[in-house]
């Protein structure tokens, strides 16, 4: 029993976090010209971002994972040879198999005597792989666990989407958790699933149970003119905002009483980026002050998993990440997820 309490008690730390945008910019200047009755002034208002990052034709998850990767490593003079375990969260793999994080392992030069594997999930997914990584540190499975987040979302997304082409970029960041003292200790978490709204969020066809999409033939138009088919992305954005008006609030107070803190003990709140039109509506209603509530969308857009290790990357560049900051991630599955990091 004492030894199991120990091993719940072991500490895993947020060391250095990198991330890689692809070249290729979409701008709402771009977005005008393709959709004439979107003003370049109503997409900035409506979603706060100005500008998203493209993964080009030939390049994929794995590469801006990569790239991602080598940033972190050569920005924090980190020895590849430390790594214990590979986690890479994303929902647009290379292949069905093998797993992309084999592929990373590889192409990264890490040693092969350690673990490697994918999760999928979307916008909580970065959340949740800070607690797989605490949780295989705790379990003295690594020491020292590289979390790469990395989606290409561009690539499911039908040309003639307005409402979500002006919404997602494309996007990798890399994180070192370690047993070691790090920036920030990770604290407790708040996890929550409800899978009744995955339909609201999807990309029905292209996996087992829809292998495949007749292409355009198969092409919908909604009430607000976007289109999409079964084998693109389909967001019903009046349910998602819906369910992360209810949902995300309650993560908040559930992350707060687990850590047994209050609003008064969190120095920043960095939330998943999902659009800026959300996120004001979330932090007045939880009561937020704006002074302590981090937005990093305007020149990347929304990057799914990518957007919270993003967001704390400029947030600590901008010497605001100090204290306890508290983490929220939510969205498709629907999925959420909360924790403290306690920096120094």
């Amino acid at each position: 029993m004492v030894a199991e309490l120990q091993l719940y008690k072991m500490k895993a730390y947020l060391k250095s976090i990198a991330y890689y945008l692809p070249q290729q910019v979409l701008d709402n200047k771009d977005l005008n010209e393709a959709f004439p009755e979107w003003s370049v002034d109503k997409i900035s208002s409506k979603t706060g971002i100005f500008q998203r990052h493209i993964s080009a034709k030939n390049e994929f998850t794995s590469d801006m994972a990569f790239n991602a990767a080598e940033q972190l490593f050569e920005e924090n003079n980190i020895d590849r040879e430390c790594i214990d375990f590979l986690l890479l969260c994303t929902q647009s793999p290379d292949y069905f198999l093998p797993t992309t994080a084999c592929l990373l392992q590889d192409r990264l030069k890490l040693r092969t005597n350690i673990g490697a594997l994918d999760f999928n999930l979307g916008c909580s997914g970065y959340v949740y792989g800070l607690g797989l990584a605490k949780g295989l540190i705790a379990s003295g499975l690594a020491k020292n666990v590289l979390l790469i987040t990395s989606e290409a979302y561009s690539k499911f997304i039908h040309e003639k989407d307005k409402s979500n082409r002006t919404i997602f970029g494309d996007a990798a960041a890399a994180s070192l958790i370690s047993a070691e003292n790090g920036v920030a200790e990770i604290l407790d978490f708040e996890l929550g699933t409800d899978g009744s709204g995955a339909e609201n969020l999807i990309v029905k066809h292209g996996a087992v149970k829809y292998p495949s999409s007749d292409g355009n033939a198969d092409d919908i138009e909604d009430e607000f003119g976007n289109v999409t088919n079964p084998g693109k992305l389909y967001m019903n954005g009046t349910e998602i905002f819906n369910f992360t008006s209810d949902s995300v609030p309650k993560l908040v107070d559930a992350v707060l009483s687990k850590n047994n803190m209050s609003d008064k003990d969190v120095a920043l709140y960095v939330f998943h980026q999902a659009n800026k039109y959300m996120l004001n509506h979330l932090r007045k209603k939880l009561k937020i002050d704006e002074s302590k509530f981090y937005y990093f969308l305007e020149n990347c857009g929304n990057t799914v998993s990518s957007t919270i290790p993003i967001a704390l990357y400029e947030a600590q560049k901008e010497g605001k990440a100090n204290g306890h900051v508290l983490l929220a991630g939510f969205g498709v599955g629907y999925s959420w997820a909360g924790c403290i990091l306690k920096f120094n």
